[in-house]
């Protein structure tokens, strides 16, 4: 049973270390991209599917070793389930809003970027202190 909460902890950490990458790739796409229409389908083909599965590899992983630990709600579970919503409704946000620019207005792009980014420097900032937080522990 050790082995697999082992495993499992190990599993949980590959995924938190690929969203922050995944995250700062986001950040890095947005703030080289030039053109509105390349920006949109490269996120609604490759960035947006990649960063969910990412996501939900670290949310599943998480929930399984809650259930190892016979749902032992402690203060970093709980503050981990709270910055999973928090970048849930980040992603959201930031996704919903990119699907709403016009192509038509010349400086929407621009507003979004700048919108996005602070969004994107927020998520990866809160995935970076609470995994910092863990691996310390």
């Amino acid at each position: 049973m050790n082995e697999m909460y082992n495993m499992g902890l190990s599993l949980h950490s590959v995924g938190t270390v690929s969203v922050l990458m995944v995250v700062f790739v986001n950040l890095f796409l947005l703030i080289n991209a030039k053109e509105l229409v390349k920006y949109k389908r490269l996120m609604s083909v490759f960035l947006v599917p990649l960063t969910a599965s990412l996501f939900a590899i670290v949310v599943f992983t998480g929930v399984i070793m809650m259930a190892a630990k016979h749902l032992d709600f402690t203060i970093e579970n709980i503050v981990m389930i709270l910055i999973s919503i928090v970048f849930i409704v980040l992603e959201v946000k930031r996704i919903k809003s990119l699907r709403y620019i016009s192509e038509t207005k010349e400086r929407a792009f621009d507003a979004y970027k700048a919108f996005a980014r602070r969004l994107l420097q927020i998520e990866f900032i809160l995935v970076l202190l609470i995994s910092v937080w863990m691996w310390l522990i």
